[in-house]
């Protein structure tokens, strides 16, 4: 069952203003309805529900390790104290589904469509989500993304604006030619910074993967950094055998959770 806001957040996306230099992208404010955000901000996990990015087998060990992390499934909800858990199982009911999903491929139909051509219809999608906070001295280069990406997004959720600056920068390479499917991430200084979405209380930026999507994170330098971030990926899964394959809904450990816990909604 949708709900108001779901409706909410759908709506402000699917009618965000699409950038589409250097690559197609979008940056959204006011995403949820603010009462959502003050409870999204109260039931935000603390740091020590977090763990290492490296820790999880995400990236490899030694990189990354200010970026802490809480997937949001089945089994991060697990860790988070009572109080808690229930806001994100009643969050997660909707945003982990197959129509929030499918609302955010819509809004990029376009470049879905040129990317996979006449064999779209043999590929399915997933989401994947985790709740992140980055640290004091986090950066991340320039980079497209891995291959099998095809959107991400970026939930910006700080308490307020004073730091606007520490969000997601586009870059384009120096030499102009340059392309990279997806992998390495790469030194700042081969980019020039076209801008920076700012790191401002309930926006979102979201953009399509593809060979000239290089974004990254300015170095954070700025003393007891806590940037909080809900990100959300959608992946490509090829199709086996000649045939689409039907992918597990991530929603479905969260509903097992509702069943164990209840819900407040009747």
């Amino acid at each position: 069952m949708s709900s108001a806001v779901e409706e909410h957040v759908i709506y402000q996306i699917s009618n965000a203003p699409m950038r589409e230099y250097p690559y197609p992208h979008i940056y959204v404010e006011n995403v949820f309805p603010a009462d959502f955000y003050a409870q999204l901000r109260a039931n935000w996990p603390d740091s020590s529900a977090l763990v290492s990015i490296p820790e999880t087998g995400r990236v490899s060990k030694g990189m990354y390790a200010e970026r802490f992390v809480l997937p949001f499934n089945a089994d991060g909800i697990m860790k988070l104290p009572e109080a808690r858990r229930e806001f994100w199982i009643e969050f997660g009911n909707w945003f982990m589904t197959s129509h929030f999903l499918g609302s955010m491929v819509a809004k990029f139909d376009r470049y879905v469509r040129e990317r996979f051509g006449d064999e779209v219809y043999r590929y399915s999608f997933e989401a994947d989500s985790l709740v992140v906070r980055d640290m004091t001295n986090y950066a991340i280069g320039p980079h497209t993304d891995a291959p099998h990406r095809l959107l991400s997004m970026l939930f910006y959720c700080p308490d307020d604006d004073s730091m606007k600056h520490l969000g997601t920068s586009v870059y384009v390479p120096l030499d102009r030619e340059f392309r990279c499917e997806g992998g390495p991430h790469y030194p700042h200084n081969r980019f020039q910074k076209v801008m920076t979405m700012e790191y401002k209380p309930n926006s979102l930026c979201a953009f399509f993967k593809n060979d000239r999507s290089f974004h990254g994170v300015e170095p954070i330098s700025d003393q007891d950094v806590q940037r909080d971030v809900l990100l959300y990926d959608i992946r490509v899964v090829p199709p086996k055998n000649g045939r689409p394959v039907v992918a597990t809904p991530r929603s479905m450990g969260l509903k097992i959770l509702q069943r164990l816990f209840g819900s407040s909604q009747k």
